[in-house]
């Protein structure tokens, strides 16, 4: 109703074309698919402050998961009712669109062919935008054939990431990367255990998550380098389209429809591993937890 509105009241389109629109765009946000009917997306809209921002509230909802939204639609607003899977989902997902925000906005902010003849709201909205849509929603609001290399590399992470489990987005999702990332500093630390918000993460869910992100940077890798060897552009565009696919995200600098027959059957398979096979490999790694009846003795290679 209120994308509807905004397409009727600001944007004159025809009542019935904006009930569509507005529906369309609603359940494409929500469900982080990024499909829209307008030609440049929502390139045209980007001056649009209250339609842009109604569009990044659903793909963050979508984007946080079921077992988040149950926890605040039960009315557990406190920080300290939430289950460590709901801290951990908004602390990383709120972390990550500050920084996507502020690094979008130091490469683009005097980018004439991007967001450089905006004015300092509409930069704003669009930086935050460039931060939420790598989650996996895939609309865009600038050209990326035109965005700086710096934005290239961080909307590439921003996608691989994605957004949380149990939600509509891709990529390894945004536990797996908090996991990770709570290793290394436990790591660092000398820490024997990996302790977060109060609650020791048991190691079988650390070896899961390190298996889902390796799995996943072999994909993009190896998939970067098929594309590579089958179109002639550069491996940033390449590895681009390839993060883009496997985390189902959409975006692209423009090469999509100049790819051969055989890089589009490479971006299919890129994309039907990113949907399906994150979360049966997942699934896989959880159900095959078994006690074995022996243990090897301990040896320890060098490391590093």
């Amino acid at each position: 109703m209120l994308l509807g509105g905004l397409f009727w009241g600001l944007h004159d389109l025809p009542a019935g074309d904006a009930a569509f629109a507005g529906l369309f765009h609603a359940v494409s946000a929500f469900n982080n698919a990024g499909f829209s009917t307008f030609p440049d997306s929502l390139v045209s809209y980007r001056t649009d402050v209250p339609l842009i921002s109604v569009v990044m509230v659903l793909i963050v909802l979508g984007g946080v998961g079921v077992p988040v939204l149950q926890d605040l639609v039960e009315g557990r607003w406190r920080p300290g009712s939430w289950s460590l899977h709901t801290r951990i989902t908004l602390f990383t997902t709120g972390a990550l669109l500050l920084t996507g925000t502020l690094a979008f906005l130091a490469f683009e902010w005097s980018n004439p062919a991007t967001i450089g003849d905006l004015d300092v709201a509409g930069k704003l909205t669009n930086g935050l935008f460039g931060a939420v849509t790598p989650r996996t929603a895939g609309f865009n609001t600038v050209d990326y054939g035109a965005v700086e290399e710096g934005t290239l590399l961080v909307t590439q992470v921003l996608m691989f990431i994605g957004g949380a489990s149990a939600s509509t987005a891709g990529g390894i999702k945004v536990t797996t990367f908090a996991l990770l990332g709570y290793v290394i500093w436990s790591e660092l630390r000398g820490e024997p255990d990996v302790n977060v918000f109060g609650r020791r993460v048991p190691e079988a869910a650390q070896r899961q998550a390190l298996s889902v992100a390796l799995l996943g940077v072999g994909a993009a890798v190896g998939g970067a380098l098929l594309l590579g060897a089958v179109t002639p552009y550069q491996l940033s565009d390449v590895l681009f389209e390839s993060v883009s696919a496997l985390s189902t995200t959409g975006l692209s600098t423009g090469i999509t429809p100049e790819l051969p027959d055989a890089a589009h059957l490479v971006l299919v398979m890129l994309m039907f591993i990113g949907r399906v096979g994150p979360v049966t490999a997942g699934t896989a790694l959880v159900l095959r937890t078994t006690d074995r009846r022996y243990r090897y003795p301990e040896g320890r290679p060098l490391i590093g």
